[in-house]
């Protein structure tokens, strides 16, 4: 299958003065495929969405190379990088504050097709029209402000001017986490069914992984920066093998109170300070099987099993 983005030792870091630098996205190695989605997990402070906004161009990385399609997207003239921009899309993570207040809804989601030049005078208002149906809205609501929907419709807008100029690859970044629980679902849903009709691939960042399991092909974890592991989605539910990720598991509630229940593993203590993380693996301050090579050697990424990575001295 053909590789949609390969990311290679990227990093992103900010640096925030008196020499000090925060390491959001620090080496990191993955590969999309051509119509999946990848799911990206970890908890607040990990790097997932800086990753996420440094491959779709809204951050610039420190090193390394992102590549869509085959291209290096740092080298790109100006006329394909514009092209590379329509075909890469984002759908934020807060609905309320990615929609300008005081545009319509109609001319929120034709921004990209004015910008792009897609279409214009009746046939514009016919794509508007066209896609706030796609998205379970109706015509009229291209009238209204975005304060006059809820959270889940505005979010539905939020997709809806993603999709409008035709993109290849969305990077959804926590698309459902400011939604209520009842309404995260249809959401989800309704991102399933577009990635068949448009034959989209996603990168989809969340916190819950239930619903990553749910909507994802494969599964990346993150902790303070690095990869822990990544595998196909039942693959890493069925068998976990760094301990950050079991320990993620664990948390998960079981709505089956039939069901075998996961051994809760709690991990002690908050995440270490991503300006100065500690030495070899990071999550040896955390991890209840850290010994002294821990602390001293960058556990090696490599392939344990059969499409099955992790970044492990007990492996």
């Amino acid at each position: 299958m053909t590789h949609i983005i390969e990311v290679d030792k990227l990093k992103k870091h900010y640096p925030i003065g008196k020499g000090a630098i925060v390491k959001s996205v620090d080496d990191i190695s993955i590969q999309i495929k051509k119509g999946e989605t990848f799911g990206l997990v970890g908890e607040s402070g990990s790097g997932k969405s800086t990753l996420g906004k440094t491959i779709v161009g809204l951050e610039g990385p420190t090193s390394g190379t992102i590549h869509y399609n085959g291209r290096d997207m740092t080298k790109l003239d100006k006329r394909e990088k514009k092209r590379v921009n329509r075909e890469i899309q984002v759908i934020f993570q807060d609905p309320h504050a990615s929609l300008n207040p005081r545009m319509r809804v109609g001319d929120i989601i034709a921004e990209g097709i004015d910008a792009h030049r897609l279409a214009r005078g009746k046939a514009r208002q016919e794509r508007v029209y066209e896609l706030l149906e796609k998205v379970g809205l109706k015509p009229e609501h291209a009238k209204r402000y975005p304060h006059e929907f809820s959270g889940g419709q505005r979010q539905r807008i939020g997709i809806a001017r993603a999709l409008a100029v035709e993109p290849k690859f969305i990077v959804a970044d926590e698309p459902i986490s400011a939604l209520d629980v009842s309404i995260q679902a249809q959401v989800i849903n309704l991102l399933e069914d577009l990635k068949q009709e448009e034959e989209l691939t996603y990168l989809f960042i969340a916190h819950d992984l239930g619903m990553v399991k749910h909507i994802s092909d494969r599964i990346g974890v993150m902790y303070l920066g690095r990869m822990m592991e990544l595998a196909d989605s039942d693959e890493l539910f069925r068998n976990p093998l760094h301990p950050y990720t079991k320990a993620l598991l664990s948390a998960i509630p079981v709505a089956n109170p039939t069901a075998a229940k996961r051994e809760k593993i709690v991990i002690e203590g908050d995440p270490p300070s991503p300006v100065n993380p500690p030495s070899g693996c990071r999550f040896r301050t955390r991890c209840p099987h850290a010994s002294e090579i821990c602390a001293q050697q960058v556990p090696e990424w490599k392939e344990v099993e059969e499409n099955h990575w992790t970044a492990c001295h007990l492996y």
